[in-house]
């Protein structure tokens, strides 16, 4: 169930995705401000804890650093 204060809907997904890969959110950050996308860890952190809002720039830059879809980031049932 999607709790109307979440500020966004990639959160759960992203944590668990990112841990998959065996990536940690200062080498996610390290590999986003690389592809020119400013997100520091305490941005990941927020973002995976729901209280960040994600722009669709954002959206897109972590998808393509994590090699995944932006699709399976917005994807439900996987929180």
């Amino acid at each position: 169930m999607t709790n109307i204060n979440n500020r966004n809907l990639i959160g759960g997904n992203l944590k668990r995705i990112r841990k998959e890969k065996h990536i940690t959110q200062d080498e996610l950050s390290a590999r986003l401000l690389t592809s020119g996308t400013n997100l520091d860890r305490p941005m990941i952190s927020k973002i995976e804890n729901l209280t960040r809002e994600v722009t669709d720039i954002e959206l897109v830059a972590i998808a393509e650093i994590l090699s995944i879809s932006v699709h399976e980031l917005l994807k439900k049932g996987n929180d």
